[in-house]
């Protein structure tokens, strides 16, 4: 296969006190045309660093000690600057993990996509809008006309990922790419994400480095991948061949780091309890337009007793999110009751860590915060806890030291944990609490979750897309689609037994070991219902292949079917 891609001896270096450290240390690869390259290790490993090494988007202090990045046969450390921004504008695209930070918040959906058109091409504003359209609807963006004139703060984490896909996407480059690309999106969204990138490599032959901690997607997407640890290679082959008889320790320890453990089983009294619960946001008109309200949670009834693990999952924008915010006093219009037993303050450990994060201050000084409010006045126990607590989620002292720039998006979310474990909780709100994370550390993290359950009966609500981690550390599940529970019960039964077409669909999004498959035989289209003007009936008919008149007419309850297991179905 003729090579796209060559890196040869590649090391990247950093200034470290008197010395330098080595992040990428001598690696050599290359990427076929037409072909996807799967790069997995953990956080800190080098994998992302030679991606932007590629991509000429280093950071200033980071310096190319030696070795040769080639695109088409020409070396990109030798090539003029002018010449390498055209090439890395038009032929060359990356999509980031964290789209917050990539994206300008201050300008429309429509300029931002379209920016690379206006630079690398000579085409109108008509024509740009028109092609802007069209990446939207590509990446299976609801209404993108509409789109094109809100901002990045107006959409969903996975909505905002979306975007950034159609915005490297545009200009059709030869090489895509992709760091973490699924990493903040739903299964069903990751699983239209992938199908969409198989159709790119499939109709333009367009070469793919797929960079990504979930095993499970890149032996689903890649047909080679390669293992880096501490800045090397460490082994490299057809991906079946590497995930399934790996060959190094380091790659074995990959494929072996499954999160298992004591599900959160609890005979204990209720420590939260929801009753009727309805959110709303208010909706701002124009300058003669009334305000008006924006339905999020319909009728929600949920209780969590103490110590148990109670997983929640649904699509972005189905309600997870607002839901953690008014159980903790964030978001305070609704109607209902929310009770929380009485000496109980719950924790969030939030999705974004680079929002939770103070960024003017030392990683040591956010970790001490929690417990300063817990009143520790000693400061060398403080500084004890910390260290402990570092090694805990898998960091060394020396990161007391740095400020949350300095850090992976993996490492900001371990400290992110780090915080809200400090508080010493008895309810603990996680919100795609590992999402950022390699597979290893997310196996770290849930293994602490579930010790420091066993420990203090730590009750948790655990919000996630990863259907296959909430299988592993939840006892019971609520499926949410449009603020509504649509199934509810013992995980076990809603894996084996799935009786809503939503969960159906949703299990159907997990990824398939094999890049040959489709991620979706019934692919669900479109995305979540505006809040704004609700569907009647029930609240997923427009996208229920099954749906028929009655589903349009009347809004069913949940009835048990069995096993403490219930569904809301007009058809069940």
């Amino acid at each position: 296969m003729e090579p796209l891609v060559e890196i040869k001896n590649l090391s990247i270096r950093f200034p470290e006190g008197n010395s330098t450290f080595e992040a990428v240390k001598g690696i050599s690869f290359s990427i076929g045309k037409g072909e996807i390259v799967g790069v997995v290790g953990e956080s800190g490993s080098g994998k992302s660093m030679s991606a932007l090494a590629l991509m000429g988007l280093l950071p200033k202090d980071a310096e190319i000690a030696s070795g040769s990045l080639c695109f088409q046969g020409e070396d990109l450390v030798t090539m003029k600057p002018e010449k390498r921004r055209q090439l890395c504008g038009s032929k060359m695209a990356m999509v980031f993990q964290e789209p917050m930070t990539s994206l300008n918040p201050v300008l429309k959906i429509e300029r931002q996509v379209g920016e690379s058109l206006r630079i690398h091409t000579k085409l109108g504003n008509a024509e740009i809008h028109e092609r802007v359209v069209q990446a939207l609807s590509e990446v299976g963006l609801p209404d993108p006309e509409g789109l094109c004139g809100k901002y990045p703060h107006e959409l969903s984490g996975g909505m905002r990922q979306r975007v950034m896909i159609a915005q490297a996407m545009i200009n059709s480059p030869s090489l895509l790419i992709a760091d973490e690309p699924t990493t903040a999106l739903d299964c069903v969204v990751q699983a239209q994400i992938l199908e969409l990138l198989r159709n790119i490599h499939r109709t333009k032959g367009t070469s793919i480095l797929f960079i990504s901690h979930d095993l499970n997607v890149v032996r689903a997407l890649c047909s080679r991948v390669i293992v880096v640890y501490k800045g090397e290679i460490v082994e490299e082959g057809q991906t079946e061949d590497v995930l399934l008889h790996p060959k190094h320790e380091y790659t074995r320890h990959l494929v072996a780091s499954i999160p298992e453990g004591e599900k959160g089983e609890s005979s204990g009294g209720e420590i939260l309890r929801l009753t009727d619960l309805n959110v709303f946001y208010d909706v701002r008109g124009g300058l003669f337009r009334k305000k008006g309200k924006k339905h999020v949670i319909h009728d929600l009834n949920l209780s969590a007793r103490e110590g148990e693990i109670v997983g929640i999952v649904g699509e972005s924008g189905c309600g997870k999110s607002t839901l953690s915010k008014t159980i903790l006093g964030l978001h305070d219009n609704y109607t209902g009751e929310v009770k929380v037993r009485d000496g109980v303050r719950p924790q969030m450990v939030f999705q974004d860590p680079a929002g939770s994060l103070n960024p003017a201050r030392t990683i040591g000084w956010i970790l001490e915060e929690p417990l300063r409010l817990r009143g520790i006045r000693d400061r060398a126990e403080r500084r004890q806890l910390v260290k402990e607590m570092l090694e805990n989620v898998g960091l060394d002292e020396s990161f007391a030291a740095r400020h949350p720039r300095e850090l992976s998006g993996g490492q900001k979310q371990r400290i992110s944990i780090g915080v809200a474990l400090l508080m010493d909780p008895r309810l603990v709100i996680a919100d795609e609490p590992v999402s950022a994370l390699d597979v290893t550390v997310q196996s770290q993290i849930l293994n602490l979750l579930l010790k420091l359950h066993a420990e203090k009966q730590m009750t948790i609500l655990f919000i996630s897309h990863d259907l296959n981690v909430v299988r592993g550390l939840c006892s019971r599940v609520m499926v949410i689609y449009k603020g509504v529970i649509v199934e509810e019960g013992l995980a076990e039964e809603i894996y084996e037994h799935p009786a809503h077409p939503y969960t159906k669909a949703l299990l159907g999004a997990i990824p398939i070991p094999d890049p040959d498959i489709p991620a979706m035989q019934d692919m669900l289209e479109g995305d979540v219902p505006s809040p704004i003007n609700p569907p009647k009936g029930c609240c997923f008919h427009t996208r229920c292949h099954g749906c028929c008149k009655e589903c349009t007419a009347q809004k069913p309850k949940l009835v048990n079917v069995g096993n403490d297991h219930w569904v809301a179905c007009c058809k069940v």
